[in-house]
């Protein structure tokens, strides 16, 4: 943390015209700071003390413009040497991270370059037709059921064939256009896991 101020000309005035208004202690760094002259570094309890002596006196020049074109003096900070022990460990860390993250991205990769792939690549790319072919079979077979029991039930409101027919076809239609509903629903799903 800063805990100097470089030193302006005002400043410097300042300090010269207050000299004799300051505690031992402080005295003895503002005659440093005056044999040092412009750019040197001042400590920030002489400071409070130069504003203190500023408002005894009742001057009317303020601490902020004496401090105007001064800058604040950070110290260099020294950064610790690194442990060797430390770095090469975290070396190690990094390398099993990005082996573990190579492997993790080429798991699905073969060497082997063979033309028919492996059975388990067969039965992964047949699934998905399998499950096509069963639903549009179920969906045939609902449109059939549907069909049929509207055609065996009618028997008993219509006499005529062609009645029983309509209403069978106007049935499995309705029942054909909820499963369209539904599969489509799911089939929707389905690609939104994906």
């Amino acid at each position: 943390m800063a805990s100097e101020c470089r030193v302006t000309e005002p400043l410097l005035w300042a300090l010269r015209e207050l000299r004799s208004g300051f505690t031992p202690g402080s005295s003895a760094a503002v005659q440093d700071v005056l044999d040092r002259g412009a750019g040197s570094c001042v400590p920030f309890s002489v400071l409070r003390e130069l504003h203190t002596l500023l408002r005894e006196r009742g001057s009317q020049i303020y601490l902020h413009e004496l401090l105007e074109g001064s800058e604040i003096h950070l110290p260099v900070v020294a950064l610790p040497e690194r442990n060797p022990q430390l770095v090469a460990r975290l070396e190690k860390i990094k390398a099993k991270l990005a082996n573990e993250e190579y492997k993790r991205i080429t798991k699905n990769v073969t060497c082997q370059s063979n033309r028919q792939g492996t059975l388990a690549d067969l039965g992964r790319q047949v699934r998905p037709l399998k499950t096509i072919i069963i639903t549009i079979f179920n969906f045939l077979v609902t449109i059939a059921a549907a069909f049929a029991c509207t055609y065996i039930g009618s028997q008993y409101v219509f006499t005529e064939s062609a009645g029983r027919i309509l209403s069978s076809v106007i049935v499995a239609s309705f029942v054909g256009l909820a499963e369209l509903y539904v599969l489509v629903r799911t089939m929707e799903g389905q690609l939104g896991e994906l």
